[in-house]
């Protein structure tokens, strides 16, 4: 994995944000997510840090079996809208999947690939309380690819108008949240940018 930023904000009045990022390296890739516990404030904060804790525990597995763990664990919470990726090294692949509206989209380094971006499907739902049937999607990746997560304190339309190929992580992390961030929610964004295997 290469570079990564994470940026954020909770809502105007409250402690702490309900949205939380998971960025773990496991043996042969990493795991990246973004979180967002319902509502907002503490309440909001718990589902995400359960969440977050199954996923450092169990970041290897296969996420739609991690995305069932989160689920039982959130069941006393008031739940959370989960978005996943799991960068796999031997075979330069990413796997996503989505429950709610935690907008992914991998940005190809490449400016002749078709198509210049992937947007994850999101299937509608609340882990801890109501989850659809989970299939997770697999794509190539190569070096230069960025993935960036957003909740939805984030305007959708920044998947427009960022560059990410031509803008490191953080900068572009910086750009979205400054950009597009509402005032009236939590917002996060996570951009990583893939290099390819460990040397």
């Amino acid at each position: 994995m290469g570079a990564s930023a994470v940026r954020g904000h909770a809502l105007r009045g409250e402690l702490e944000s309900g949205d939380l990022h998971v960025l773990i390296d496991f043996s042969g890739g990493t795991l990246v997510g973004a979180i967002d516990g319902l509502g907002h404030g503490e309440e909001a904060a718990l589902a995400s840090r359960a969440a977050a804790a199954v996923c450092r525990e169990h970041a290897g597995e296969p996420l739609t079996q991690l995305v069932q763990r989160c689920h039982t664990a959130l069941r006393k919470t008031r739940g959370a809208v989960i978005s996943l990726a799991s960068f796999r090294e031997a075979d330069s692949t990413l796997s996503w999947l989505g429950v709610g509206n935690v907008e992914g989209v991998l940005f190809r380094a490449d400016t002749a690939a078709k198509p210049m971006q992937e947007d994850l499907v999101c299937r509608p739902g609340i882990v801890g309380y109501q989850i659809p049937a989970l299939r997770e999607r697999v794509l190539p990746v190569s070096f230069g690819d960025v993935l960036v997560f957003a909740t939805d304190g984030i305007d959708g339309r920044f998947v427009a108008v960022a560059s990410p190929t031509r803008s490191e992580p953080g900068d572009l992390a910086d750009e979205i949240l400054r950009a597009y961030g509402k005032e009236s929610d939590d917002a996060l964004v996570v951009a990583a940018c893939y290099s390819g295997a460990a040397r």
